[in-house]
C-alpha cells in the first residue's frame, strides 16, 4: 500500500515538482502551503486528482498542522516551507527569523510527537559557505554558514538531530545543491535559469566571481532523492545527513555561461569581482549514491535545455519579460 506523503511548503519551486513526481508514481499527497510568494492558488487545484489534496495554511497554525497529519493518516513528512535563498532572507530579516528560526523549530518539535514512518527536512550545501582550498565537501564537513538563510537551516540542523532515544522519531536531512530547471512555480533567480533566460532575452548580463564553485541539481532530482529516502531501509535514513546531487554538477558560473553561449548566438555575459555573495564550494555527494543506491539524472545542459525550450514555447507571454513574476523576491 503507497504512504500518505506531506508536503509542508509543497506549492514551491521544489515542492510542486515533488508532489507532481510523487503522484505520477501513486502515491497520496496533501500539499500544506500560506502561498506566500503570492502564486494565489494551489499548481494542481484546477487539476482534478483524487490522490491530491491542498490545505491552506501556515507553520504558525500548529493545531491545523497537527489536525491534517492525523486525519490524513500521514506516514511520511517532507519540510520544505519557508522563506528560501539569501536575497529573501536578507531582505526580511525579520520574517526569516520568525518562520525559519521560530516557526521551524516549533514544527520540528511537533513531528518528533507524532509516529511516523519518515520525517525528511530540506537543508541546503550552502551551510558549507566558503572553502578556500582544493576540498570537495562531504556531510562532515565543518559548517561555516554565510547567510540568514543557512544560519537558520543549521540551527534547524541541531535541533532535529536532538532526540535520539525516541524510536517513533525518523528524521533525515538532505542538502541540496543549487537548483535548476522547470517547475509549475517557476523562478528564473536561481543562477543557471537566470542566466539561461537573461542571455535568451539578449541581455548582457553581470556575472559577478565567475570562478567560484557551487553544486547544482535538477529540481526533479531532488523529488526522486526524497522517493529514495522514505522508500529505503530506516536503519539506512534515521537520523542521517545526504547532500543531494551530483559531482559532475559542481561547476563554476563562468562553466554554466560558456554552455549557455554555447546554445545562444550573440550572447553576451560581463564579468566583474568581489561580489557580496562569499560563497565557494564544492560537495561530495558518494554518501547518498553508495548507501542509498541513489544517483542524479539530469546534467546542467540538459536543464539549459530543457529552460530554452520551455522560453521559446512562451516567447509571447509577457510575463516572462518581467522576472519578478517568477522568483522569491517579494512577500505579498
Amino acid at each position: 500500500m503507497k504512504k500518505n506523503i506531506l508536503l509542508i511548503g509543497g506549492e514551491g519551486y521544489i515542492g510542486s515538482v515533488t508532489a507532481l513526481y510523487l503522484l505520477s508514481k501513486g502515491y497520496k499527497v496533501t500539499s500544506y502551503d500560506n502561498l506566500i510568494f503570492n502564486n494565489n492558488h494551489s499548481v494542481l487545484s484546477k487539476k482534478y486528482n483524487q490522490n491530491f489534496k491542498f490545505i491552506f495554511g501556515d507553520l504558525q497554525n500548529q493545531k491545523l498542522l497537527k489536525k491534517v497529519i492525523i486525519e490524513n493518516n500521514i506516514k511520511v513528512i517532507v519540510l520544505l516551507a519557508g522563506l528560501v535563498g539569501d536575497p529573501i532572507t536578507k531582505k526580511y530579516p525579520k520574517y526569516s527569523k520568525i518562520i525559519n528560526d521560530y516557526l521551524v523549530s516549533k514544527t520540528i518539535n511537533l513531528v518528533k510527537k507524532i509516529k511516523l514512518d519518515n520525517f525528511i527536512f530540506v537543508s541546503t550545501c550552502s551551510n558549507y559557505g566558503l572553502i578556500t582550498d582544493d576540498v570537495i565537501a562531504d556531510e562532515n564537513f565543518y559548517l561555516k554558514p554565510l547567510s540568514l538563510y543557512a544560519k537558520s537551516k543549521v540551527r534547524a540542523e541541531k535541533t532535529i538531530l536532538k532526540s535520539t532515544s525516541n524510536k517513533f522519531y525518523r528524521p533525515t536531512i538532505l542538502r541540496f545543491a543549487t537548483a535548476f530547471g522547470i517547475s509549475p512555480r517557476m523562478r528564473f533567480d536561481l543562477t543557471v535559469n537566470e542566466f539561461t533566460r537573461e542571455m535568451f532575452l539578449n541581455k548582457k548580463i553581470d556575472v559577478y566571481d565567475p570562478d567560484t564553485w557551487r553544486p547544482y541539481c535538477h529540481v526533479l532530482d531532488f523529488a526522486r532523492a526524497i522517493q529514495k529516502v522514505f522508500e529505503s531501509d530506516i536503519s539506512k535514513t534515521t537520523f542521517e545527513v545526504f547532500n543531494v546531487g551530483n559531482s559532475i554538477n559542481n561547476a563554476t558560473k563562468r562553466m554554466i555561461i560558456d554552455l549557455i553561449k554555447s546554445k545562444i548566438d550573440d550572447s553576451k555575459a560581463n564579468y566583474l569581482r568581489n561580489s557580496n555573495d562569499k560563497r565557494n564550494y564544492r560537495v561530495d555527494f558518494s554518501k547518498i549514491e553508495k548507501k542509498l543506491s541513489f544517483q542524479t539524472k539530469y546534467s546542467i545542459e540538459y536543464g539549459i535545455d530543457e529552460i530554452l525550450n520551455f522560453l521559446k514555447d512562451g516567447f509571447f507571454d509577457k510575463k516572462l519579460v518581467n522576472k519578478n513574476e517568477y522568483g522569491n523576491y517579494f512577500l505579498k
